[in-house]
């Protein structure tokens, strides 16, 4: 094995433990009842109204948000095809393992935990720079179509996301406002020291940017 393709695997490992543990973190999230982030408020909104797992609905949801790249002329990567069905495969397992949450002294250690591992699996799954999950590369796209800014480009799409997921039953709570809040510093964190070499010119699998400024949410 060349040491091109050791360091392809480790990339590799890096991509879908970061996607598999991102998947987990939102699990983590919806047991704890306080609150979710915003694409999972809406993902557990339509859950509601169609009967469908909420990890089959962020699947759902996120192959419909990667047809939206074509108009945008963005280019999806390897981790991009792999977030929209990872993620959610990921999300409905570990949904089926937790224990019902009931107390307090219960949910608040699994909203915190969840948080906080959703901020390093962002960070390693980037950091593998296989290419943007398909609702970050939806900000980023807009963001080059209309030149506004990321951040507003953002704002406006997870606020869009929130009111239509809370309309249809979709939890937010103290939870969605502490992730709105820390998420952007742990992912910033993590990113930093999960960090990988820049992968070899012309990789098949590498899209070719990583909107590292439009975290977070694969």
């Amino acid at each position: 094995m060349s040491r091109s393709d050791r360091h392809l695997g480790r990339w590799l490992t890096q991509l879908y433990a970061g996607l598999a543990l991102y998947g987990a973190s939102s699990a983590l999230l919806v047991a704890a009842g306080l609150g979710l982030e915003p694409w999972n408020v809406l993902h557990q909104g339509l859950a509601e109204l169609t009967g469908l797992s909420i990890g089959a609905v962020s699947i759902v949801v996120g192959a419909a948000v990667l047809l939206l790249w074509v108009p945008l002329r963005q280019r999806p990567g390897l981790g991009t095809v792999s977030n929209v069905f990872v993620v959610g495969l990921a999300m409905d397992g570990t949904l089926a393992l937790l224990p019902e949450a009931r107390s307090l002294a219960v949910r608040v250690p699994l909203l915190l935990a969840g948080i906080v591992l959703n901020g390093a699996a962002t960070g390693l799954y980037i950091a593998a720079r296989f290419g943007p999950g398909p609702r970050d590369g939806l900000m980023t796209g807009l963001h080059r179509r209309t030149g506004r800014s990321i951040r507003l480009m953002r704002t406006a799409v997870e606020v869009a996301v929130v009111v239509t997921g809370f309309a249809l039953g979709g939890t937010i709570g103290v939870g969605t406002v502490l992730y709105a809040v820390s998420i952007g510093p742990l992912a910033q964190l993590f990113l930093r020291a999960f960090a990988v070499r820049s992968a070899p010119a012309g990789s098949p699998v590498v899209a070719g940017a990583t909107p590292e400024g439009a975290i977070l949410r694969p």
